[in-house]
Formats: C-alpha cells, sequence, structure tokens
C-alpha cells in the first residue's frame, strides 16, 4: 500500500491513512483501502479494525476536489469504489472503529458513518458540507446518518452544512466516545485491544445482529438475532467460558464484584 499503512497487534489492524497535505480522500486510495479490507476479511489473527489518519489535524478532509469535478462531467466508473468500499466496511466481519482526530467532512464523515463506531478526539469537528457547494452527500452520508441518528436530526445536519464539534457530535449520537486530544491514540489503541480480547467469532456475530439487523423490520432482525444466538451458544468456545463463568460464579456465590473481562 502506498497511502495507507497497516499495523496488527492484539488481534487489532491499525490502518492508517496519510495523503498530505490535508488527507483528500481519492478514488487510488479508496481501491487501496476495499483490497486491504478483502484481505482482512478471512485474517484469524485480527478480530478488529480501526482506521486512523497520520496527518495532524485530519482524519479526512472531504472528497478529492479534482476527482469531483471529474464526476461533474459525466459518468466515471472508476467512482463506483466509493460504494463497494463502504459496504466492504459494513460487511467485514469485524468491527471497524473510525478514530477521529481532526477534520472529517464530506466523504471523511461519510467514511466513519460506514464503520461499526466511531471515536473521536475532542479536537475532532464534523459537517456535511455538500449543501453549501450546490450537491448533496453521494457516498451514503443522507442514508446512513438518518439511520444512524434519525431523519430529523440527519436533517439538520444535512441540510444546515454546519460543523459540529466533538461534543456535538457526541451529543448527536455521531460519535460514541470523546476521547481527551493528548492521550487520544493512545486510549482508541487501549480500547480497541481490549475489544479484540473478546472472542472473535462472538464480535462478528454481533456485528452482523447489529448492522443488518438495523435495516430489517423488527420481526426479522429478532429472527436473525436469535439464529446468531443459538449458534455462539452451541459453539464449544461459548460453552467453555461459560462452564467458567459457573465455576467463578460457584467460588463466589456471595460477592457481588465478579466480572466478566477487564473493566472499562
Amino acid at each position: 500500500m502506498t497511502m495507507w499503512t497497516r499495523e496488527d497487534g492484539d488481534g487489532v489492524a491499525v490502518l492508517t491513512y496519510r495523503n498530505p497535505p490535508r488527507n483528500f480522500l481519492t478514488f487510488a486510495a479508496l481501491e487501496e483501502l476495499d483490497a486491504e479490507l478483502v484481505r482482512l476479511e478471512t485474517d484469524p489473527d485480527i478480530s478488529v479494525v480501526m482506521l486512523t489518519s497520520g496527518v495532524p489535524g485530519y482524519f479526512v478532509a472531504h472528497a478529492d476536489l479534482d476527482e469531483l469535478a471529474e464526476l461533474s462531467r459525466g459518468p466515471v466508473p472508476r467512482a463506483r469504489i466509493w460504494y463497494t468500499a463502504m459496504r466492504r466496511i459494513e460487511r467485514l466481519p469485524q468491527p471497524v472503529i473510525a478514530a477521529i482526530d481532526g477534520q472529517a467532512w464530506g466523504g471523511g464523515l461519510e467514511l466513519s458513518l460506514a464503520c461499526t463506531l466511531r471515536w473521536a478526539s475532542a479536537d475532532a469537528h464534523f459537517s456535511l458540507l455538500e449543501t453549501a457547494l450546490g450537491i448533496i452527500p453521494g457516498a451514503g452520508g443522507t442514508q446512513r446518518l438518518a439511520r444512524l441518528i434519525g431523519p430529523g436530526r440527519a436533517a439538520d445536519v444535512v441540510l444546515s452544512g454546519d460543523v459540529l464539534t466533538a461534543e456535538q457530535a457526541g451529543t448527536a449520537g455521531i460519535v460514541e466516545r470523546v476521547l481527551p486530544t493528548p492521550v487520544f491514540q493512545a486510549e482508541a489503541s487501549r480500547l480497541a485491544r481490549r475489544m479484540a480480547s473478546r472472542p472473535a467469532a462472538a464480535l462478528a456475530a454481533a456485528k452482523r445482529a447489529l448492522v443488518e439487523g438495523s435495516r430489517l423490520p423488527l420481526t426479522e432482525g429478532l429472527r436473525l438475532e436469535a439464529g446468531l444466538f443459538a449458534e455462539r451458544l452451541a459453539g464449544p468456545e461459548s460453552r467453555e467460558l461459560q462452564q467458567d463463568a459457573r465455576r467463578r460464579y460457584a467460588e463466589a456465590a456471595d460477592d457481588d464484584r465478579i466480572t466478566f473481562g477487564d473493566r472499562r
């Protein structure tokens, strides 16, 4: 890879994007990302994927403006990679975390919306600014944001084009965690490793239930969840973990401090 680098450790694959000076997202960058995601789909050593930036002040500024101009002149077959890469993120077995430190506007915010989780530094800022350019979000922004935070709040973000602080994005439900900027990368990495310590098959099943189920009618979503639950419950890994839990409960019958896994 030339614009993305990958570093693995403790079950986490960190994909870092570097396209200075502003980390514009290009067709080539999305093609690279998509190819790496294909490799990750079948990597048994990776339970969690994290997307981050190696350019200070930017996650992804927005889509490359020269490529947007090219699109304005007519169809560009290569542009389909925007759809392909975003859907690949959603369909990847592993949860994907967008670790956002700096600007995430336009296509940068849309990239993060395809991820399972969005964690932001206190200095991050967000916008779907496309209406100011006479266009609308075109890489899933209207659809994914409305599903994430509801149509009314999404309409406010899209129609206004306002820039949201990390705190405002957290209040709106766009990001799930806001972490202090000085320790952002270290803390995001720690949390990702903690997540990766859970059984990989359980993480994959939970992600599938959440992502696919959110797009289904409730009855079908519940059926999907029940099937995945039964599948995991019958697995040897789950049976072993349940047996261990029963043993710990027996050893600490009156101790309400028993926990599963690490504390936050």
